[in-house]
Order: C-alpha cells, then structure tokens, then sequence
C-alpha cells in the first residue's frame, strides 16, 4: 500500500510550513491547556543524533500523572502519551462516544494490529499517538476534558484541530462529518519494563510496519 505520509511530509515546503503551525498551536495550546486546568507536561526530548537517525525513544510513562499528557519526537514528530483516566476510559466505551466516530473500530490501517482495539494502545490507560491531524497535517489541541461549550458544544473529551474543525476522541477516533479522513496514526511502541515506553520498537513477535498506515 503506498505512504502518501513519507511523500507529504519530505515536501520542500512542509518544513516552514510545519514550523509554523508547531509555534502557532503552541501558543493556542497553551491557553486550551489553562482553560481546561489540565497539565500538558512537557517532557525533555532525545539528543539530536538520535532523532536524526529515527532511532528508538525510551519514555518513562511513571511520571506522567492521570489525565496528563507530554510529547516526545520521533522521526521528527510529535508523539504524544497520555495517561488516561478511568472516566477518559469509560467514555471511550460508551455508545455516547462511539456513536459520533467515522471509524470506532479501528478498521482502517492507522495502527498496529497490537492496537486493534477500543483503546488503540498496548495498555489502556496509556494512549500514544502521532500528534499530526489527518487532515492537512495540522497539531490538533489536548481537551481531555469533557465541557458543554470548549472547544466546540457538547464535547466528550480528545483532540479538536483549529485549523478546520476535525474532531477525534481521546483514543484518536475521528468524528464522522469532519474534513479529516481517518483515525490519529498510533506509532509502533513496545513496553520495554512497567513503565517504559520504547517508541520505534515492535513488541516481540509483531514486525508491523509503520509505513503502511494509509495516511499521517
């Protein structure tokens, strides 16, 4: 299956361009972050060597409190874990969520087959996403959060996108009727021990490739 992501994301113009809405929706994100009273934890990032050969990242998730997320990059993207609670994981089994998304199964191939499954994760209280929008490349917005009026009317928890409005759930499920086209992609992880997360590896038995997702 070919990987419209590799192509899009090697454009010549995509870097300028991505570097802008980084430092734009980071300011936004800011304030989304404040409004919710939720912390964005920040978490430092691998030496540039290592991100220049898009080799492993080992992440200790132990320090990341329930209902908090960080970002990390891997081959130059922003990944992000987030330590969901127990109301975060209710709603993702609820008919009030899965009733609002294009893809709640997971059928198509943003993921692994190790995360085929409601939470799209190894364990379901970590979710580990590719934190670009599926849309037009976009940094969607952290509102874990449910609220009757932010970002948008009636929402549930996740990720909502500024840019045109694309809406996904806090396990990365698209909205049905919004411009993206499929789920938030889950990058290939392992757990390595309880608390470490080692991002750019497979867990054992599994060769999944990420190149395969039908689109980032």
């Amino acid at each position: 299956m070919a990987n419209s992501a590799s192509t899009t994301y090697e454009h010549p113009e995509a870097p300028s361009r991505r570097d802008f809405l980084y430092i734009a929706t980071a300011t936004v994100g800011a304030v989304g972050v404040v409004a919710t009273l939720v912390p964005l934890v920040d978490q430092m990032n691998p030496d540039a060597s290592t991100l220049a050969a898009g080799g492993p990242v080992d992440v200790d998730v132990s320090k990341i409190a329930e209902g908090a997320q960080i970002m990390v990059r891997w081959r130059e993207r922003p990944i992000w874990i987030y330590h969901r609670s127990k109301q975060a994981l209710q709603m993702l089994q609820s008919a009030q969520d899965t009733s609002l998304l294009a893809d709640p199964n997971s059928e198509n191939l943003q993921q692994a087959p190790y995360a085929t499954n409601w939470h799209r994760s190894i364990k379901p209280e970590f979710g580990v996403l590719v934190g670009i929008c599926t849309h037009l490349g976009c940094i969607p917005l952290f509102y874990p959060n449910p609220s009757p009026t932010t970002p948008v009317a009636n929402w549930i928890g996740g990720y909502f996108c500024p840019c045109h409005g694309s809406k996904y759930d806090a396990a990365g499920r698209v909205y049905s009727g919004v411009p993206a086209p499929y789920n938030l992609p889950v990058p290939p992880y392992t757990f390595v021990n309880d608390t470490t997360i080692r991002i750019g590896d497979n867990p054992s038995g599994s060769s999944w490739d990420f190149d395969s997702i039908l689109q980032l």
